[in-house]
């Protein structure tokens, strides 16, 4: 069975207000819905990445660079079909855009190719486990939002269902961002999870003097703690500073940037994103090396796909979802069959390939192009 055509469709969904981390800021949800269809009718449905305002660049790269690459290749052989995609990244050009390109299709082979067998992705890269802990990203910076209402905003996420709380710190001074972490540990409770996540958003100094505050709260990793310039050396420091585990990878777009971070001792947890560096494939060799190195494998956002990734392997953690509508519609409402979520449990899909439908009427609402 073999590619006979690709599809890739950009959508943009404006939010209805704004969502603050450290060093930036959100006003939409953005993707690119991947279709691989091959013989007897088969066809891919996924999506991929939250950083994609570029989605028409994507679109371009996807259909007028790989398509001609890889059409008439046999679905299984995904190694052949991401090696000749990732020519692509050699010449001179914006490499992250090409990374998830490559990751959009790479995401869409190992799907019908699933399909094509009968089984869930998750069976067929380990099976390891059915099910996962799921925590939100959440806890944004908002003009005159109190430490109260973050408790109050941790009591509403374990309220609907999530086993714990990204929260988002690096954009006030340490003193004042381990407040919010310990307003976060009493409104959600002592057994609820508790990760922070600075966003690149400090020095060492003030990153150091952070986790020193928050020791006392229990907090689950502390994420991509330092500045983007030399962030392994500084979170190897970090972390030799700190009993709070480190966590990195979301901004690396290979698996050899892995690499660095793990040879560098930075890290306890890689959060490496299969939408942003290259897809499933370059997801799994990441693995593999964090595995040699007893380093636990999370996932930057994407739950629809990062639950199946998680969930073949020994080493996966929790998945992380944005539960609240207003910061993603398209996980409340484009995924029609989200999986059940109940007491912090999110159940893997046991359909074939990712098993996501979509709703298409959404899809043609806020398609671009």
């Amino acid at each position: 069975m073999r590619i006979e055509r690709i599809e890739a469709i950009a959508i943009r969904i404006p939010l209805t207000k704004t969502f603050a981390g450290s060093k930036y800021n959100v006003d939409s949800r953005c993707t690119i819905i991947t279709r691989i269809y091959a013989a007897g009718g088969l066809v891919s449905e996924v999506y991929n990445g939250d950083n994609r305002e570029h989605g028409p660049q994507l679109v371009k790269i996807i259909t007028e660079e790989i398509a001609p690459l890889i059409v008439g290749e046999p679905i299984h052989a995904w190694e052949r079909i991401w090696e000749k995609m990732f020519a692509i990244s050699y010449p001179i050009r914006d490499r992250q855009l090409a990374m998830q390109a490559i990751a959009c299709v790479d995401t869409a082979v190992w799907d019908i190719f699933a399909k094509s067998l009968g089984v869930s992705v998750c069976k067929l890269l380990g099976g390891y486990r059915e099910r996962l802990p799921i925590i939100a990203i959440a806890g944004y910076y908002a003009p005159g939002k109190t430490e109260a209402d973050v408790g109050r905003e941790m009591e509403w996420l374990r309220s609907v269902g999530m086993a714990g709380c990204k929260l988002k710190v690096g954009g006030l001074a340490p003193e004042a961002d381990a407040l919010r972490v310990k307003a976060a540990r009493e409104g959600g409770g002592i057994d609820f999870i508790i990760a922070v996540d600075a966003n690149r958003g400090w020095s060492v100094a003030d990153a150091i003097r952070f986790a020193r505050l928050v020791e006392p709260y229990d907090v689950s990793w502390f994420e991509e703690p330092c500045y983007w310039f030399d962030d392994a050396r500084s979170m190897a420091e970090v972390r030799r500073a700190t009993s709070i585990p480190i966590n990195a990878g979301q901004s690396e777009i290979c698996a050899a940037g892995v690499r660095r971070l793990l040879v560098a001792d930075a890290v306890d947890f890689i959060n490496f994103d299969a939408s942003e560096g290259g897809g499933v494939s370059e997801w799994r060799r990441a693995a593999a090396a964090c595995a040699l190195h007893s380093v636990l494998m999370a996932h930057h956002e994407e739950p629809q796909i990062a639950a199946h990734l998680l969930g073949a392997v020994p080493h996966g953690t929790c998945v992380e979802c944005f539960p609240d509508p207003e910061r993603d519609p398209l996980w409340a409402h484009m995924y029609i069959n989200r999986p059940p979520i109940a007491d912090g449990i999110m159940a893997i899909p046991d359909a074939p390939g990712f098993g996501i439908h979509l709703d298409w009427q959404m899809v043609e609402k806020y398609k671009l192009g």
